[in-house]
């Protein structure tokens, strides 16, 4: 038996911020996808994810019933079968592993589930991602409920606050233009807690508090305003300024051995890098005019291209 697929997302804008009440947006990538399946010779990989699933059944028996309640019969018989989650998406690297996994489950088990196909009012967005939030924190300790989310409804999600979502369009991707959105790969796993932890520690110094609400949300609600509306010279000019805000400000979630490469490229514009999802490892976010230009200056990087201008 093999499930549906359920895809891969990045968050373009708004890591860390969202948590503070920034805008975001997240886009489906459909590169990486898994699927919920069982097989008759299971691998070693097969074998531990199932093992994660089975206690992740357990820990789905705990939730409050009047949130979402699952078909658990039919879930531990088919962990018990040996179902696992076949997945592409490369885990610790920030776009999404874990939510993919919990969109194949709710859509599978959940009991009074609400479907893609119905009218999704922001009263049914919000109630999904809060039941998200709730499987999701199984992996990470808390999670925004906004990976599974995505992943789930395979559109781009705008978050305009904590309690205000919506499915929105995004511009057209251009396939003359130069400009590209990128990911640079850093060769590292990143651990979300530990770096969420920072953060959360960091957030009890005054002078961290304002800067994350008088630069660092200032600029990311300003690059998701222009990357709607495809006002690409304000993009760049606000991704240069958050790069700048990150570098400065967010240094134990960028591996060490990209510093300089980070400060490279808001020096020469050739590229701009942000953090893709809680950083610490896994992908790098970047942004480019010319993606030829940014090839030659990071030669030697895994690069692989998601959006194009």
């Amino acid at each position: 038996m093999k499930g549906p697929l359920f895809y891969s997302k990045i968050l373009l804008f708004g890591e860390y911020g969202i948590i503070k009440d920034s805008k975001g947006l997240s886009i489906p990538y459909n590169f990486y996808n898994g699927a919920l399946k069982v097989d008759e010779n299971p691998s070693e990989e097969a074998i531990k994810s199932n093992q994660s699933l089975k206690r992740f059944a357990t820990y789905l028996d705990t939730l409050d019933k009047d949130l979402v309640s699952f078909e658990m019969d039919k879930l531990k018989a088919d962990v018990e079968a040996g179902m696992y989650f076949d997945s592409s998406i490369p885990q610790g690297y920030g776009v999404g592993s874990s939510g993919a996994l919990v969109a194949a489950i709710y859509d599978k088990y959940a009991t009074e589930k609400i479907t893609i196909l119905e009218n999704l009012t922001r009263e049914k967005l919000l109630k999904l991602k809060a039941i998200f939030s709730e499987m999701e924190s199984f992996f990470h300790g808390k999670s925004s409920g906004l990976d599974p989310l995505n992943s789930y409804l395979s559109l781009p999600i705008l978050i305009n606050s904590k309690d205000n979502i919506e499915a929105t369009g995004i511009p057209s991707q251009s396939t003359e233009g130069k400009g590209a959105v990128f990911l640079l790969d850093s060769g590292v796993v990143g651990e979300t807690a530990p770096m969420v932890s920072i953060f959360m520690e960091n957030m009890k110094n005054e002078g961290f508090r304002s800067m994350l609400k008088e630069q660092f949300i200032k600029h990311t609600d300003a690059c998701v305003e222009d990357f709607l509306k495809g006002d690409i010279k304000s993009l760049f000019r606000n991704t240069k300024q958050l790069s700048k805000v990150v570098l400065n400000n967010f240094k134990p979630m960028i591996p060490s051995q990209f510093h300089e490469l980070w400060k490279k490229g808001i020096e020469t514009n050739d590229y701009y890098l942000k953090l893709c999802g809680s950083g610490g490892g896994g992908y790098i976010l970047g942004f480019t005019e010319d993606i030829e230009r940014a090839k030659e200056a990071l030669k030697g990087q895994k690069l692989e291209v998601v959006y194009n201008f």
